[in-house]
């Protein structure tokens, strides 16, 4: 296998996160409709819009998403959540505006959690005194 760098991780991120919002939500179930669904013809599909859906994630998409979910509890929390909340391609102002944090800081923040990330799932032990900047020059 070959060794994992920082684009490899975000990579892995975006696709564990369109996993999951392709997945059903999990409701409990309320009232029900005993009724069979119905069926249109192509009489009644005329002139309509064809509505296309994106294939549901297979098992193996499924399990890489659950790995890649894994990574995450490498990391402290708001940095972990920083991370996940790019991976779903969230604009930094919201990001910054929930942590109360600057656009510089969050950004520093997520390359720190893929660095660790990268250090971690490459075998190397993440050094105990370090700084942000030291991690994150050492992945590149």
């Amino acid at each position: 296998m070959r060794e994992w760098t920082t684009a490899r991780v975000q990579d892995r991120l975006e696709m564990a996160a369109d996993v999951f919002a392709q997945l059903p939500a999990v409701k409990p179930q309320g009232p029900f409709n005993a009724w069979p669904e119905y069926f249109h013809s192509f009489a009644d599909q005329v002139g309509q819009q064809p509505q296309m859906r994106r294939p549901r994630p297979g098992p193996r998409q499924i399990t890489q998403a659950e790995e890649a979910m894994l990574w995450l509890r490498w990391l402290e929390k708001d940095d972990a959540r920083i991370v996940w909340l790019r991976a779903n391609r969230t604009p930094w102002k919201p990001i910054c505006w929930e942590l109360g944090i600057s656009r510089a800081t969050a950004n520093r923040r997520w390359q720190y959690g893929i660095a660790v990330i990268v250090w971690r799932l490459n075998w190397r032990q993440v050094p105990r005194k370090r700084s942000m900047e030291f991690v994150v020059a050492a992945t590149n």
